[in-house]
């Protein structure tokens, strides 16, 4: 039986007409355990549909350690045919009132140990288009506040520069990472824009192209990954997470599996794997 908790608005950030940040505390005050990477069922009366009780699925960009609220990003989808919950949230305003369950799914949680039992200390590269940004900026902070000191890249991707939602709090993860030494914060934010032809992202002066560009070797072989992070990327150092859309989790997978990598529902029969996924559609 779903139990719906409830819970008030009590942050609103609009970055454009169809991206939107927001909180909301439970009315008990009380953030349950949950891990990062998880997600929660919200739910909205349908005032078209007899103010019936709709549920959608959401990923918390929160942390676990933050008792004080859920944060989320969501983007409005209008085509072709625009998400009941998604457009009601999009009319909501701080103070209106909104329902939920308690905290599911463990698709990208990010390993501890290894398939044999020991540590696991690869690297972690996240990568994600739009607002597949979600449980890595959870990750993110949740891997700053326990003071985790391995090797983590965030790469982003978007179609313009306003839709890079956490573009400021992740950079300055990443400077913090330069001025506090690589030993004790090792973390780098990098962010890619697939339509740097178009006028309004006429400033832009980063990477371009699908996020998973990061990955595709140039002329010489190494890839602007390899070359960030000074070595060559293989399935003993590197350990990836993918969250997006289907065509950006094939992208990664085009350059990754020509190099031995297999993601966890291929996982080996020892149980050994190099990917988590989540796709969105």
């Amino acid at each position: 039986m779903v139990v719906d908790h409830k819970a008030a608005i009590s942050y609103i950030e609009l970055l454009k007409e169809d991206l939107i940040i927001f909180r909301f505390v439970p009315n008990d005050g009380i953030i349950p355990e949950y891990e990062a990477g998880q997600f929660l069922t919200l739910g909205l009366p349908i005032v078209a549909e007899n103010h019936r009780l709709i549920r959608r699925a959401y990923s918390i960009a929160s942390h676990p350690e933050n008792k004080k609220y859920f944060e989320f990003v969501v983007r409005w989808v209008r085509k072709p045919l625009p998400g009941r919950v998604t457009t009601e949230l999009f009319y909501l305003s701080e103070g209106d009132p909104i329902f939920w369950t308690n905290p599911v799914g463990d698709a990208l949680t990010i390993n501890d140990k290894l398939h044999d039992g020991r540590k696991d200390e690869r690297r972690i590269v996240m990568v994600s288009g739009g607002t597949g940004i979600a449980p890595f900026v959870s990750f993110t902070r949740h891997l700053h506040d326990v003071g985790d000191k391995r090797e983590i890249i965030c790469l982003h991707g978007s179609s313009y520069m306003d839709e890079l939602s956490y573009q400021k709090e992740l950079t300055a993860f990443d400077t913090e990472s330069i001025d506090r030494g690589k030993d004790k914060w090792n973390f780098t934010y990098r962010a890619s824009i697939s339509r740097p032809k178009e006028w309004f992202n006429r400033s832009w002066s980063g990477n371009k192209g699908r996020v998973e560009s990061f990955l595709k070797p140039k002329a010489g072989g190494i890839s602007t990954l390899e070359e960030m992070v000074g070595e060559k990327i293989t399935k003993d150092n590197t350990m990836f997470y993918i969250c997006g859309w289907q065509g950006t989790i094939d992208g990664v997978m085009d350059f990754m599996t020509p190099q031995g990598f297999v993601t966890m529902q291929d996982k080996r029969e020892d149980g050994s794997f190099e990917v988590k996924f989540e796709s969105y559609g």
